[in-house]
């Protein structure tokens, strides 16, 4: 829905549909005639124009084109009577104007119609006299979900979940989903229904033509990252709700400046500007930060983009912790090619997380500082489950809770392509493939940094997905059909960032997803999709000293979702 309250040059424009309308009843000779009523679709193409764009609503010209057609009609009353030729026919002088008169005659008109309304779109902050463009937009999605556990798996209280262990890759198994966290995720038998709803609502303002602001809001909670979903009928910490409201966080923040056409810059809470799928991002997450995007055009039909970007995850406190963030980069092409809308989009990108590895406190570090917040904790707010942890506790710490930290550093290399076959529209094949390294998983580096010595764990994810239908579902009977392979290591990517739905969140696992959509209405859509995944590798880490019983982890997750989507 976009508003708009420019203050309209109706003066203007109903003197150029009066000279039109003037010009186009005259007559003249045919080559004359022809130059008047090219003059005429002129002003009128200008005045339709306007319209589109919203500077004039249609109701208003409507009226508009009535006055000046009356305007034309008391103007051509008033003319003297015409002039009569020896053969008793009216007698017409036309004046001739050049072609290059008539020309710049059209461009001053129209050039002063923009520019008028271009002064007063920008002329205050007040949206109602500045005429800034107001974009109200959201979507809503009911989601029913299943969660079916193996009966295999194996529970948290044997020993394959080594409470003693000073590795492992999910310690919120053993803390039944420590602070914040859900007992959803965290149990390995135990199926669950749950019914979800996701709300989201963005207000745009266009407060000129190089700056934008963007607030958002949605349902969802503050304790991660990754998921807006609202559980019907559960409240705070998993208790029943009984109809109690639900809250909503700001999600969204943004100021944005275009100082060039190609050129970008956004600032705030911000939609995450990377181009890639859920393997390294989730779907639902946004960043905090500032970003800079360049799109050149490269020819004349292929493009090119650049992204930038640094993000702040903790900000540094004296004598408490120590600044953690991440700068990204990503450069890509967008390829079009054959007849239709056929396309390859290649990109590239490096994020580079700096400060976010963990640091064992020392004896005299915690004599020294008890009671200061642990520096370099992966706290369990944002975490979800696959990477490697070990204990940052210093030896004589009386903490009653586990402090955990992450055994190796993040600097991630993710190649991905989309590869979009249009040969069939308007249904369309899109083949997807994505690949991510983690260049700083080093196990010398986590050996001398957690002092034991991993023999497992993996450093790299990949995922393929092939889609058959139509690519956005806007029109009733459109529809799309997907399969996916997905693998990924449990240190390939940072696993708060990752998808929070396949293998039930986090990283260390692999599986095949199948989906399908149909659009039942205007951008009213029904979808399933069904995950099935699998532990790539134990829960507790190998090393020299841990157990054989707990090396053979077990869990495998299968869950079902039925979604209602619908945007406006």
């Amino acid at each position: 829905m976009i508003i708009n309250r420019p203050h309209r040059p109706k003066q203007i424009v109903a003197a150029l549909l009066a000279t039109g309308l003037i010009g186009a009843s005259c007559a003249a000779h045919a080559d004359e005639r022809e130059d008047l009523e090219r003059l005429r679709a002129t002003v009128l193409s200008l005045v339709d124009t306007l319209v589109k764009n919203g500077v004039l609503p249609r109701d208003k010209v409507d009226t508009m084109m009535r006055d000046a057609e009356t305007m034309a009609t008391a103007r051509l009353a008033q003319a003297p009577a015409p002039e009569l030729g020896a053969d008793g026919k009216k007698l017409v002088r036309v004046p001739y104007v050049p072609e290059a008169v008539k020309a710049q005659m059209r461009e001053q008109i129209k050039a002063e119609v923009l520019a008028q309304t271009k002064a007063e779109r920008s002329a205050g902050l007040d949206l109602a006299s500045a005429g800034a463009r107001i974009k109200v937009e959201g979507d809503l999605r009911l989601r029913n979900e299943l969660t079916r556990l193996n009966a295999a798996n194996t529970p948290v209280n044997s020993s394959g979940f080594d409470s003693t262990s000073t590795l492992i890759r999910a310690p919120d198994f053993l803390t039944l989903g420590g602070a914040g966290k859900n007992l959803y995720t965290f149990n390995t038998r135990e199926n669950s229904d749950r019914t979800r709803v996701r709300a989201r609502l963005v207000v745009g303002a266009e407060l000129s033509d190089e700056v934008s602001a963007s607030v958002g809001i949605s349902t969802g909670a503050s304790t991660g990252p990754t998921s807006t979903n609202q559980t019907l009928g559960q409240g705070a910490a998993q208790s029943p709700d009984f109809f109690n409201k639900a809250g909503v966080v700001l999600n969204l923040a943004s100021l944005n400046l275009t100082p060039l056409p190609s050129l970008s810059i956004s600032g705030g809470r911000i939609r995450n500007p990377f181009v890639g799928t859920d393997l390294v991002w989730a779907e639902d997450l946004n960043v905090e930060g500032v970003a800079v995007s360049f799109k050149p055009q490269l020819n004349q039909s292929a493009s090119g983009f650049v992204t930038a970007g640094w993000f702040p995850l903790a900000t540094s406190v004296p004598n408490q912790s120590h600044g953690r963030n991440l700068l990204a980069v990503q450069a890509g092409v967008n390829l079009p090619f054959g007849q239709k809308d056929n396309g390859l989009k290649l990109a590239a990108a490096l994020y580079d997380y700096h400060g976010i590895e963990g640091v064992a406190e020392t004896q005299a570090s915690y004599l020294s500082a008890p009671d200061y917040v642990v520096r370099s904790e992966y706290g369990a707010a944002y975490r979800q489950k696959g990477n490697t942890l070990f204990r940052i506790n210093a030896p004589t710490s009386i903490d009653s809770a586990t402090n955990w930290g992450l055994a190796s550093g993040f600097r991630e290399l993710d190649l991905n392509a989309t590869l979009d076959l249009a040969q069939f529209e308007p249904v369309h094949v899109i083949l997807t493939g994505d690949i991510v390294k983690n260049l700083k998983f080093k196990r010398a580096d986590i050996n001398q940094r957690t002092g034991s010595t991993l023999l497992d764990g993996k450093s790299i994810g990949y995922l393929g997905k092939l889609q058959v239908g139509t690519p956005l579902l806007q029109r009733r009977g459109e529809w799309n059909a997907y399969v996916t392979y997905r693998y990924l290591g449990s240190d390939a990517v940072l696993d708060a960032f990752t998808s929070s739905d396949f293998g039930l969140g986090g990283t260390n696992n692999k599986g095949f997803i199948l989906g399908a959509s149909y659009a039942i209405g205007k951008n009213t859509s029904l979808s399933a999709r069904w995950m099935t995944s699998d532990l790539i590798e134990s829960v507790v880490p190998q090393t020299s000293k841990t157990p054989a019983t707990a090396r053979a982890t077990k869990y495998s997750a299968d869950l079902f979702q039925v979604d209602l989507n619908s945007r406006f």
